[in-house]
């Protein structure tokens, strides 16, 4: 097995062959990392001379833009969700207003305890990635619906449970699962007669692309979702290229 052997392999699952169809670029990508690993570990162990596939890349995935919602809809899902007063209808309503109005991430959110929402400064702690810890400020309609839940529907839940600290709880009382969030999403989503495709990760896109279009700092959105660096941020400020070319048309004395 020689390096141009696995080039001409590697090119053949993006471009294919008569005998299998081209490969999209994520699906090929790990098919050379694993027959990198392979080599590798060949090599490593004596089975092989060399690493024949040392210096033969992956194809390079696309970055594919956050996908948001235009305010619009995202009112439409948040007004389809919870419309009623039962303990479900509270905390679904809850969950959503808090998933937008704070960008956290579905984990975040179902691992939050009571203790972790203060709702006389409006702000909640929340645990991300590599437990790192961050103040969140909770907004008027996120606090509202967060104070209504806590008083009328989680103790509903509570009573059935064995006194777990989470804050959102299922209807047995034990913590509510992220696949449970999702399908709150989903549904609410549908309600609204939202066609495309909406998860708690399209209100974490729409919370930070609405962010930027109204002018925020994407340093501030940066610590406000909790990326370890800016340039996860700024692919945000990609998807409010519209947004910039018609400040540009309008403002600009040269642009029309």
């Amino acid at each position: 097995m020689t390096e141009n052997d696995i080039a001409d392999f590697a090119a053949s699952l993006r471009h294919g062959t008569a005998d299998h169809p081209p490969l999209a670029a994520s699906s090929a990508s790990r098919a050379i990392v694993s027959v990198r690993s392979m080599h590798r570990f060949a090599s490593r162990e004596g089975i092989s001379r060399s690493d024949p596939a040392r210096y033969v890349r992956p194809p390079t995935i696309p970055r594919r833009l956050p996908k948001a919602l235009p305010y619009a809809q995202v009112k439409a899902l948040i007004d389809a969700t919870g419309d009623d007063d039962s303990a479900a209808g509270l905390r679904d309503r809850a969950l959503v207003e808090f998933l937008y109005g704070t960008g956290a991430r579905v984990s975040e959110a179902v691992d939050l305890d009571v203790d972790d929402v203060d709702l006389e400064t409006m702000s909640v702690v929340v645990t991300g990635k590599g437990s790192k810890q961050r103040i969140l400020p909770l907004g008027q309609f996120a606090a509202v619906a967060l104070d209504a839940y806590l008083v009328r529907g989680r103790p509903q839940f509570a009573v059935k449970g064995k006194g777990t600290p989470r804050l959102f709880l299922n209807g047995l009382g034990r913590p509510l699962s992220r696949q449970s969030a999702y399908r709150v999403v989903e549904a609410a989503a549908q309600r609204a007669g939202i066609d495309a495709p909406v998860s708690p990760h399209t209100l974490r896109h729409s919370f930070a692309t609405h962010l930027l279009e109204g002018g925020a700092d994407v340093r501030v959105v940066q610590e406000l979702l909790g990326h370890s660096s800016v340039t996860t941020t700024q692919i945000y400020t990609m998807v409010t290229v519209d947004t910039l070319r018609e400040v540009y048309a309008t403002s600009h004395p040269r642009a029309t």
